[in-house]
């Protein structure tokens, strides 16, 4: 009897490990997943074993949802892979893929309702997403460390966001690797945010900012978009250490920016080139900052290098302090299109100009005679861009010795009385400098 009652066992036993394989295996399971997540007590921690789960899951209580090494959730190319709903939800170690391509619909990777509070989203791989983490107006959530890739195979109007904020608070953005969206991180109508020590790369706009107040950029790094820094119709935000290397059209680009702080950033190399659909061509101008109607910032610590244009201010952008920042080697270094003249130094601090030809008789570090970085001659071509033909010609050479040595007709300009003689200490002047995300 004890015999048989042992078989029995060991016969049960079969069967139980049977079932388990075909429930959480690489081949399916999927329903099971789904059954588990649903009828999860509060507080439940699922572990998904490695394979691939083809499931559209939602989760709609309080829960941890954790990834073996090969856990793939696989969304059939259907809506959203990952729905979240609940409040106290943290989704790690995961491979989520293969979500539907509706834009109406925002499908997603993970999608986080507007009612979810305090939602963890870290250590997960999202290939092959429409939009990867979509958050609809959640607060407190936190998208960490996460390595997102789009859907190339689109054209970058039809994708989706890397990560999505719609009017979210107290969002932590960190440590995410995005590529091949159409924008890295959007952040619209979404306050008191942190997005901080990103990789961007290989998208249209790196981070794009509309209608966003008060939100901190610290330490993320972009390079190969069209636009490192998009950021739009937002105030008191806080655009420190960041650095764009290699973007086509603008490192940051600031369009009715105002009372904001841009600080120890670095701009170098943006190409100058316009890029459609992966394709490189010729022809943008390559600003590495571009302000337009920007108006009450202050611009203190940034190193632009290797631009075309290093520094384009426009249409009204009148009231920003811009002091104790390094122009290198930028083939124009400002592009200045304003009605009245601006003082680029404040409190007796300029800018370091790499094209500086004054000199320091008093040692005092800063240069004797102003830096002017335009003339009336540079105006005359921005007005007229045909006259350009005639760059080389006697005549414009003849305009512009006449122009320094009789400066009778001086158009609104910039002016620095205070340019400095050495880079200011503590800014990064080579291609070697480290972002937030590579040292950490």
């Amino acid at each position: 009897m004890m015999r048989y009652g042992r078989m029995a066992v060991g016969l049960f036993a079969t069967v139980l490990g049977l079932f388990a394989v075909a429930t959480w295996g690489a081949s399916g399971g999927s329903g099971a997943l789904a059954e588990r997540v649903a009828t999860a007590s509060p507080g439940a921690v699922i572990t998904v074993s490695p394979g691939v789960h083809r499931v559209n899951l939602r989760i709609t209580r309080a829960l941890t949802l954790v990834g073996k090494p090969g856990a793939i959730l696989d969304g059939g190319g259907q809506g959203d892979v990952l729905r979240i709903s609940a409040s106290d939800v943290a989704v790690r170690g995961l491979t989520i893929r293969n979500s539907g391509i509706d834009l109406t619909a925002m499908n997603a990777g993970i999608f986080i309702e507007r009612q979810a509070r305090r939602v963890t989203v870290a250590d997960n791989t999202l290939d092959h997403v429409l939009f990867g983490v979509y958050l609809d107006g959640p607060a407190d959530v936190k998208v960490l460390d996460n390595r997102i890739v789009g859907l190339p195979e689109l054209r970058s109007p039809d994708r989706g966001d890397g990560i999505h904020l719609w009017n979210d608070t107290g969002v932590m953005v960190r440590g995410n690797d995005i590529s091949r969206s159409r924008d890295g991180i959007y952040i619209y109508i979404s306050p008191h945010n942190e997005i901080v020590g990103n990789v961007i790369h290989d998208v249209r706009y790196g981070i794009h900012y509309m209608y966003s107040n008060h939100d901190r950029l610290e330490g993320n790094r972009t390079y190969r978009t069209v636009a490192g820094y998009a950021l739009m119709q937002s105030d008191h935000l806080q655009i420190i250490g960041n650095r764009s290397a290699a973007d086509a059209s603008y490192g940051i680009l600031l369009n009715y920016v105002t009372y904001s702080e841009f600080a120890g950033n670095v701009v170098q190399g943006v190409t100058g080139e316009r890029s459609t659909d992966g394709r490189t061509l010729p022809g943008g101008e390559g600003k590495g900052i571009f302000v337009y109607n920007a108006e009450f910032n202050r611009f203190h610590g940034n190193t632009v290098r290797n631009c075309p244009i290093g520094i384009h201010v426009t249409a009204g952008s009148d009231h920003n302090r811009i002091y104790g920042n390094a122009f290198l080697a930028n083939r124009r270094q400002v592009k200045y299109v304003q009605n009245a003249s601006e003082e680029w130094s404040w409190q007796g601090q300029g800018n370091y100009w790499s094209d500086y030809l004054g000199w320091d008789l008093d040692r005092d570090g800063h240069g004797d005679t102003a830096y002017r970085p335009n003339d009336g001659v540079d105006v005359l071509l921005w007005q007229y861009p045909a006259a350009r033909l005639l760059m080389s010609s006697p005549a414009i050479l003849a305009l512009r010795y006449v122009q320094r040595a009789f400066p009778v007709f001086t158009p609104p300009s910039v002016r620095d009385s205070h340019p400095l003689m050495h880079m200011p200490a503590g800014l990064i002047p080579t291609e070697g400098a480290q972002s937030y995300a590579e040292r950490h």
